[in-house]
């Protein structure tokens, strides 16, 4: 973006907030979509998102940072207001129907295939997380804000960003654990379904065991 964007928001330059909207409208409507699991909630929260930060744009402190925490941080209270059941709507994620897998029984396929398990139980107890927890993920891990970045996001001190991150990490790998235990115990025609609901579980969540940094 070019230089002294955030002078020429706040001072209502209308390109310069295009030039904004241009850079980081993927970014909002992906962060909004993680925490609602909704595309047309989180399609909703992006453009509240940029209305909201048209019209509170005077607020912006002077500097050259990035923007992106702002509006990531806009975005969090949006899907938050937007959808007080966030667990009940990433639910649904795990139970979306996928494409079949395609025909590879190589062993860097069933390589594969345990990875992507794995993934699909992160997803299907995504939602078990605490609010808190959900959005310090969203954040850091999959919109890739660093501790000072989220802690600005959120309106939190750093030092509480580093902690709850680090148990909501540790609580996500225990649910998935405990997940990929009982698919074991599943019934065969469950497992199948759990296979192929694992291809689309595919995605950002891969990332959940890696820093922000």
């Amino acid at each position: 973006m070019s230089d002294g964007l955030r002078a020429r928001i706040r001072a209502g330059d209308r390109e310069a907030f295009a030039e904004l909207y241009e850079s980081y409208a993927r970014t909002v409507y992906n962060h909004a979509f993680r925490l609602t699991g909704d595309c047309s909630v989180a399609e909703e929260v992006m453009g509240d998102t940029f209305l909201d930060a048209w019209r509170t744009r005077e607020r912006l402190e002077p500097g050259d940072g990035t923007l992106k925490p702002w509006l990531l941080g806009v975005a969090t209270n949006k899907a938050r207001n937007a959808n007080r059941g966030i667990g009940r709507r990433l639910a649904f994620l795990a139970r979306r129907p996928a494409p079949a897998p395609v025909a590879d029984f190589a062993d860097e396929a069933a390589a594969r295939i345990d990875d992507t398990r794995r993934l699909a139980a992160v997803r299907t107890v995504f939602g078990r997380l605490r609010r808190g927890e959900q959005e310090v993920l969203a954040l850091c891990v999959w919109s890739g804000l660093d501790y000072a970045q989220a802690a600005e996001a959120m309106g939190i001190p750093v030092g509480t960003v580093r902690s709850r991150l680090s148990r909501a990490r540790a609580r996500l790998r225990k649910l998935a654990d405990q997940r990929l235990a009982e698919e074991k115990k599943e019934p065969p025609h469950r497992r199948g379904e759990v296979q192929r609901e694992a291809a689309f579980a595919a995605l950002p969540f891969q990332e959940f065991q890696e820093d922000p940094r």
